[in-house]
């Protein structure tokens, strides 16, 4: 498939999910936080039918890391960065339904202060080619990522499939966190 098929396809079924189910990711997701490294985080606000939910960002605050979340740009182009200081810290992003941090933003580089990036995709393969929404801001700004920083997919456990489309400009990731199997790591050995 096409990653346009791959998009359509995985878009319908989060579409099909239950708030149930939903809620019940979002609590397996937090809850696995507790076994996620490093001391700086950058991570993002799930909206839409993506999985998870804010309670994942508060249980790293909770443990003494330092939170970055992003913050999408005027033009395309890599996304800047601003500390999650709690819920009341975040407002209305570009995006319709997308929250952001409303703190002092940060340039792109501030990527290369995180030990672990955790990256918004709708799916990811055995060899960590991640499929994204389609407009390129990880992309464009996981350049700005330290080499040895680790770079994980928030994903449904469905969403792991065996090979996705690549393209040269894809950044693999290291590994993906899903509700059921929480923290694994890519390329599958």
């Amino acid at each position: 498939m096409s990653k346009a098929e791959w998009r359509s396809r995985i878009t319908a079924e989060r579409r099909s999910l239950v708030p149930e189910d939903r809620a019940r990711e979002a609590v397996s997701l937090a809850a696995a936080a507790v076994l996620l490294p490093g001391a700086v985080v950058c991570a993002y606000v799930p909206f839409g039918t993506e999985p998870g939910s804010a309670s994942l960002l508060d249980q790293l605050r909770d443990q003494g890391k330092r939170v970055l979340l992003p913050v999408v740009p005027g033009e395309p182009g890599p996304l800047g960065w601003a500390h999650y200081e709690g819920p009341s810290s975040l407002g209305p992003g570009r995006l319709r339904g997308l929250l952001e941090p409303t703190g002092r933003l940060l340039g792109p580089d501030t990527l290369r202060s995180a030990d672990l990036v955790l990256i918004p995709a709708l799916a990811v393969d055995d060899e960590g080619v991640r499929l994204g929404r389609g407009a390129g801001y990880y992309d464009r700004s996981l350049s700005f990522a330290a080499p040895d920083a680790a770079l994980i997919a928030v994903v449904r456990d469905t969403e792991l499939v065996r090979q996705l489309p690549a393209e040269p400009h894809d950044v693999r990731m290291t590994g993906v966190l899903t509700p059921e199997h929480g923290l694994a790591p890519r390329p599958v050995r």
